[in-house]
């Protein structure tokens, strides 16, 4: 299998609206991708369906060599899916929440132990991982529920806005650890709307009214346009009327 994930002719109606327009597109091991594009243009929709929490209208998909329809569970087993809001128990110390999820995911005892301190040491928790998670700041919860998603050690990460709200140094430092989850062969994907962030993806796509605008490397992407930045390219598609930035 050369593609981690693979996309084809996805469509997702909701009655006579379509969410998703028949989106193709794969994505490489290791890779970075990023879903971008304004709220409501169907990021959240497409990586519902990629992780199997969302049945499909039509289309293909294949994640980590399993087919969406016929192999949901062994997606779901293959995966680690960091939702818009955060999914942990503010109640319970880092150390707990990374326990809980560990439990879930089928891993127990010594092997559990093993994982839940290798992640306190890969996400540099030493100092508080026996605080409760409802008194951390938002850049450390978030930083808290993508070490959760990794737990079990998945193959393939999807990530949906996982910056939204935290301040430009957290999210700096988050994206230097998808680099370095990346760097170890872990494919990720990852919607945001925050346009500077595309500069950290592989590969791009950008999503407008559920269909495909533009896709690419932001290099090339910013070449073939004529723009420095994607910031550049997000505004110039706008002026064109092809986004409706929100």
């Amino acid at each position: 299998m050369t593609n981690a994930i693979e996309v084809e002719n996805l469509v997702k109606r909701f009655g006579s609206f379509i969410a998703v327009n028949h989106l193709t597109f794969s994505v490489g091991k290791g890779e970075i991708f990023g879903l971008l594009g304004a709220n409501g243009a169907g990021k959240t929709t497409t990586i519902r369906m990629l992780c199997g929490l969302l049945s499909p209208t039509s289309g293909k998909i294949s994640v980590a060599g399993y087919d969406a329809y016929t192999q949901p569970e062994q997606i779901r087993a293959s995966i680690g899916y960091m939702s818009q809001k955060f999914s942990l128990y503010s109640d319970l110390t880092v150390w707990e929440n990374i326990r809980f999820f560990g439990g879930i995911y089928g891993l127990w005892g010594k092997e559990l132990r093993i994982r839940a301190l290798e992640l306190v040491e890969e996400f540099k928790m030493h100092d508080f991982k026996d605080t409760k998670v409802e008194s951390l700041p938002v850049g450390w919860r978030q930083r808290i529920s993508l070490a959760v998603s990794l737990v079990h050690k998945p193959p393939i990460i999807f990530l949906d806005e996982p910056t939204s709200g935290v301040d430009p140094v957290g999210r700096r430092m988050f994206w230097e650890t998808i680099h370095q989850i990346s760097s170890m062969g872990t494919t990720v994907l990852v919607t945001t709307h925050y346009m500077d962030e595309a500069e950290y993806c592989h590969t791009v796509l950008v999503m407008v009214d559920g269909r495909i605008e533009v896709q690419g490397a932001p290099v090339q992407l910013k070449s073939t346009h004529g723009v420095e930045s994607m910031n550049d390219l997000f505004l110039l598609l706008s002026r064109n009327g092809k986004l409706n930035i929100d």
